[in-house]
């Protein structure tokens, strides 16, 4: 299993680069209610920055938060149009078998320097990223 250090961020990017980075401060766990009310509004507020006439087009997993009703609710509110996360696929399920089956000594020494990497450029560990086209 792969630890994180504290402070845990969420960090969105695009085809165009780096979007923003939310740190969760003291939470453990991405909620429906911080992704609603602190990082989706900054995600979208830069978004719209960048291109104020383009549509928003965000592909997440299925994370709990993500797939919440809340979450749904405020993206149809905000306009942002969802791109499904692909379905189950033989390929893909075998690949996460054989990935969840390395030890995880093995699997930490893969992204041993791309952490630390990360902690150079943000000062904090990278959780998940969502991509945004």
């Amino acid at each position: 299993m792969i630890t994180f250090p504290t402070p845990l961020v969420a960090t969105f990017v695009s085809k165009e680069g780096h979007i923003a980075t939310n740190p969760l401060n003291e939470q453990r766990t991405v909620t429906a209610d911080w992704y609603t009310t602190i990082c989706l509004p900054k995600v979208i507020t830069e978004l719209r920055k960048i291109n104020p006439e383009g549509k928003i087009i965000l592909q997440q997993d299925n994370a709990s938060s993500h797939t919440a009703q809340k979450t749904r609710q405020y993206l149809t509110e905000e306009t942002v149009e969802l791109l499904d996360h692909p379905p189950y696929k033989e390929a893909v399920d075998a690949f996460k078998n054989a990935v969840l089956d390395l030890p995880a000594n093995k699997w930490n020494k893969c992204f041993e320097n791309w952490f630390e990497r990360m902690q150079t450029l943000l000062g904090f560990v990278m959780v998940f990223v969502v991509t945004v086209f």
